[in-house]
């Protein structure tokens, strides 16, 4: 089973979560930038969590989908339809008809996830079928998807499978059918101001008192120039007690650097495996989902937490999806 590309959108990738155990030989993580979306959008079609999808930024593609699609659409509202039609989010979705699913105007958010049963059949590099494109590697060909580009699908699973079943019966004729449960969609509350929960890092106790004080007072804009390796923020400088001499250090998702002209930048998926800017903070594990779902130009406010309170708040998080987990396998069976 295959999928064509009738229009590619503005950025449309295929990701998962990354290239784990690589970094200390230079390779970057890279993967999904919202990696709770796309983990969910795998849950909800019965795929393993860290099987391929496609990652859809702003502009979404068109695509033709064969008779016999199980598919399911997370993160941002991307004004998704079939032949006219709008397609729910965050619930699974089965085409009974050869047609066209299509993206439109961005409502909400940033990116989008669309994973299909069985996920999509591009070979592994490194473990990894994400797409690095900056290096030309993973993916499909290494780069972002083209217009006439073919996608093949994958085996589906057991779980799959049965829920394919239970769509078919509930009817044949239109050209898709969804079932009424779904999984809560978070962008809807992301607000005009997005607070972003951060915990100190090595370099916090090194900026001025004054700097500190700015830095969780102010509103930041989300710089035009931010792209996956990180968000570029504008606003009130960071400046620090004195001048800091560095070896470059370790990095990771959510790391806050400050370079020299005292702008910070919060690292994400594509982001370099060291780094040789001071650490002020790292955000809140949770809350990463919050920020690359925002675009150029939206604000944030900086929330200080403790590394405690960052850890049950990913403890939660994790106890909720395992719980979608188990309540759509009851479904299923």
């Amino acid at each position: 089973m295959n999928i064509s590309v009738l229009n590619p959108g503005l950025l449309t990738t295929i990701q998962d979560l990354g290239r784990i155990g690589y970094q200390k030989d230079g390779v970057i993580v890279s993967g999904a930038m919202d990696s709770y979306a796309m983990r969910l959008s795998n849950i909800i079609v019965g795929n393993e969590e860290n099987e391929s999808v496609l990652e859809i930024t702003l502009v979404g593609p068109s695509l033709q989908l064969n008779e016999g699609t199980l598919f399911a659409i997370t993160g941002a509202d991307l004004s998704p339809t079939i032949n006219g039609l709008k397609v729910p989010s965050g619930r699974p979705v089965y085409v009974n008809k050869n047609c066209t699913l299509k993206f439109g105007s961005c409502k909400a958010g940033c990116r989008s996830y669309l994973a299909v049963a069985g996920g999509f059949d591009v070979p592994k590099v490194m473990n990894s079928k994400s797409t690095y494109l900056r290096a030309g590697f993973g993916g499909y060909e290494g780069r972002a998807l083209k217009k006439g580009d073919i996608l093949r699908i994958g085996v589906k699973s057991l779980e799959s499978t049965i829920l394919i079943e239970k769509l078919k019966e509930i009817s044949d004729k239109d050209d898709f059918v969804t079932l009424k449960w779904y999984v809560k969609n978070f962008i809807k509350e992301i607000s005009e101001n997005t607070v972003i929960r951060v915990f100190p890092d090595r370099q916090f106790h090194s900026i001025s008192e004054e700097s500190i004080k700015k830095f969780f007072d102010s509103k930041f804009n989300i710089d035009a120039r931010s792209d996956r390796m990180g968000y570029r923020l504008c606003g009130e400088k960071i400046q620090f007690k004195e001048k800091l001499e560095m070896i470059s250090e370790e990095v990771s998702v959510g790391t806050i650097q400050v370079p020299p002209d005292g702008n910070p930048i919060i690292l994400l998926a594509d982001r370099q495996t060291a780094g040789g800017y001071p650490k002020i903070a790292h955000v809140a594990s949770v809350d990463i989902q919050k920020i690359v779902q925002l675009k150029p130009n939206d604000k944030i406010i900086f929330k200080k937490i403790t590394l405690k309170e960052a850890e049950k708040l990913y403890f939660s998080r994790e106890r909720y999806i395992s719980e979608i987990k188990k309540a759509i396998k009851l479904i299923t069976i």
